[in-house]
């Protein structure tokens, strides 16, 4: 239970740490030849309906309830729901994949981080697909998709089955990785560039 509890704490901190550094424009350092891509523009609508629905929500609770206690407790939650989600936001700008020299690095906000390494990437190419239901980590047949919003865009196969620090996939292993890029074609070409360096190195 402490446990969770510090991770809960954790993750409200991280969150409003990547609401500042949006806000502040003030990126998290790259290392020298990586590339940052977007994935939140699949979301960005869902986010932006429930933020003008709590807006409206707000002012329309205050004169309802009839209680000032829990008028004001109202007022104090549905503001700090409110940044929440912005907040939510902020860290799928802060948290975007990147590709870069030491390999490609697959993100959703602050729920996972997961670095590759090209050697153990045999080929990337656009794949658009959508999800069965089933939530947005699904692991069958060795292929693991981290979907956003339903869906998924890049394709990656592995040199060989690999468990990743992924926690749905329970230590099963998985040959191929799929997950959402907003502009995946541009994601692949940048992704090639190293793979065939890497090829031209060996």
């Amino acid at each position: 239970m402490i446990g969770l509890g510090k991770k809960v704490v954790l993750y409200e901190l991280r969150l409003w740490a990547a609401l500042f550094r949006w806000i502040l424009r003030r990126p998290l350092p790259l290392e020298p030849g990586a590339q940052r891509f977007t994935y939140h523009r699949a979301v960005t609508l869902i986010l932006g309906a429930l933020l003008g629905v709590s807006v409206i929500e707000l002012p329309i609770l205050h004169f309802v309830l009839p209680w000032e206690t829990i008028r004001i407790a109202s007022l104090a939650l549905g503001v700090y729901g409110l940044f929440w989600m912005v907040g939510l936001l902020a860290t799928m700008h802060v948290h975007q994949h990147l590709v870069g020299p030491s390999g490609l690095r697959i993100r959703n906000s602050l729920t996972l981080d997961l670095p590759i390494c090209w050697d153990r990437i045999a080929a990337i190419e656009v794949r658009r697909r959508s999800m069965p239901p089933g939530g947005q980590t699904q692991l069958e047949d060795g292929v693991l998709s981290l979907g956003m919003a339903g869906q998924t865009s890049v394709d990656v196969r592995l040199t060989e089955p690999t468990v990743v620090a992924v926690r749905k996939t329970r230590g099963q292993p998985a040959t191929t990785i799929r997950f959402h890029a907003d502009e995946p074609e541009a994601l692949v070409a940048a992704a090639r560039e190293h793979l065939n360096t890497r090829v031209g190195e060996a």
